[in-house]
Parts: C-alpha cells; structure tokens; sequence
C-alpha cells in the first residue's frame, strides 16, 4: 500500500479554492450561492476520502483474508 500525498494536497486545494470562491461570493452579497459552494466542495472532498477508504478496506481485507 502506497501513501498517496498528492490525494492529501487536492483535498487541501479544494479547500482552499472553495474558500476563496466563498468569499468573494460572500463580499458579493450572494450568500445563497457561497453556501452551495460550499456544500459542493463538501461532496466532492467527500467522495474523494470514501474512494480512499474503500481502497484501504479493500487493502486490509487482502491482507487479512490472505487473498
């Protein structure tokens, strides 16, 4: 199993665009519009570590299950 930083480093990104995006939307008076981008830099984060997770549990299994 290899450690993978550049997944750690594009989450780090997402972040860090989704909350200059929030911002300026935010100064812009459409807030509506910053929380949705939010909430979708949060899906995406999120399928991102459930894919890793899956990895891992698959990852474990093998090691475990001798296969």
């Amino acid at each position: 199993m290899n450690v993978d930083v550049n997944a750690i480093f594009q989450i780090a990104g997402i972040g860090i665009i989704i909350a200059m995006i929030h911002s300026v939307l935010k100064q812009m008076g459409k807030e509506d519009m910053a929380h949705w981008v939010t909430v979708i830099g949060f899906v995406v984060v999120l399928f991102m570590v459930v894919s890793m997770l899956d990895d891992l549990f698959k990852e474990i299994k093998t090691i475990f299950l001798f296969q």
